[in-house]
């Protein structure tokens, strides 16, 4: 049993690693801007009334998590504005930025004092933040901010290196959820592979960029 700290769990991807989690034992700490029926069914110690992408909100967060040492830091939290060339929304952009990429930061950096040697930081990324494999363009801001979750999560490689913690990027595939307006795999299909990817994360392939069902993908 461990103890796995997730955020954005309220519904999608999130909510179904938490389902998956309690399930088979683990202790669960679920962060959330507003919980939801479904969360608060889970069985999990929701900890709601916490934006990511507020600074002010993670003195708040620390309180919360008090001085429990966490196995896995599951960063899951994210949003998605559509935009085009011609038709940009900075401001959009300029959100994705505070909650995709600067939010994963955030939270690790604050709770950096309940990870200990063999705890796992894990940041649900996504494959449109690769620069090698973009071949359609489009959702500027949000390849945009998954670009640079990327190369925070790489940093975090190196930070956390001589602690004993290994840092994992994951892409939990094209899941139906409300982000993606319903298409894509079933949730608890990414939430499975998701669970696996982390169970194999280690010292050894830590800073990795993995798709849920197993294989590597490129920068």
């Amino acid at each position: 049993m461990a103890t796995y700290l997730v955020t954005g769990c309220n519904r999608g991807i999130g909510l179904e690693l938490v389902r998956q989690l309690v399930a088979r034992g683990d202790d669960v700490l679920a962060v959330c801007r507003q919980s939801s029926d479904a969360l608060d069914a889970t069985g999990a110690e929701v900890l709601a009334g916490i934006d990511i992408g507020q600074g002010a909100d993670m003195e708040k967060l620390k309180a919360a998590v008090s001085d429990r040492r966490i196995d896995v830091l599951l960063n899951n939290a994210g949003i998605l504005r559509g935009d085009a060339f011609g038709e940009l929304d900075y401001d959009g952009m300029i959100e994705q930025f505070r909650v995709n990429t600067l939010g994963p930061l955030r939270v690790t950096e604050s709770l950096s004092d309940n990870l200990a040697e063999g705890s796992k930081v894990v940041i649900v990324t996504s494959r449109v933040g690769s620069i090698e494999d973009n071949g359609s363009g489009g959702n500027y801001g949000y390849r945009a901010s998954k670009a640079a979750v990327n190369m925070v999560g790489t940093n975090l490689k190196i930070e956390f290196l001589p602690r004993g913690i290994a840092v994992g990027l994951l892409h939990p595939g094209l899941v139906a959820t409300d982000m993606t307006g319903g298409h894509g795999i079933d949730p608890v299909v990414s939430a499975e592979g998701l669970i696996q990817r982390i169970e194999e994360l280690s010292l050894e392939n830590s800073g990795g960029f993995w798709h849920a069902e197993g294989y590597e993908l490129p920068w």
